[in-house]
């Protein structure tokens, strides 16, 4: 349960992005929920690759090439997401930071809030 209730929140934060950023679009709710699957998928399997390759770059760079790493693996789940869409510079570098930031404030907001969705309400 642990993972659809995280895989709604990349969903809505996907969809803060599309609101945020121009360059990014995502055409419907289930669109984002697929695509909150397919950024997981990614982020697990590419991403470590990814960053063990750069690690020479990342290091020299003070950790700042990670944007470029993220966008790298943001923009290849785009491509690979029919319906979502992100294209320029600034879905690139700000699409991964802005749903990074939407995705901590909703996951704290339902921490916050204690919401179970494992237990169901007494009747």
């Amino acid at each position: 349960m642990g993972y659809f209730l995280t895989l709604i929140v990349t969903a809505l934060s996907l969809l803060v992005v599309d609101i945020v950023l121009p360059g990014v679009s995502i055409a419907s709710f289930p669109i984002a929920l697929i695509a909150g699957a397919v950024i997981g998928l990614v982020n697990a399997s590419i991403k470590p690759v990814l960053s063990t390759l750069t690690l020479p770059i990342n290091f020299l760079s003070l950790g700042a090439f990670s944007l470029v790493v993220n966008g790298i693996c943001f923009t290849l789940s785009a491509l690979l997401v029919p319906g979502f869409r992100a294209h320029g510079i600034l879905s690139f570098i700000l699409g991964p930071v802005i749903l990074s930031l939407a995705s901590t404030f909703l996951n704290n907001y339902f921490v916050e809030r204690k919401i179970d969705l494992t237990t169901k309400p007494n009747a």
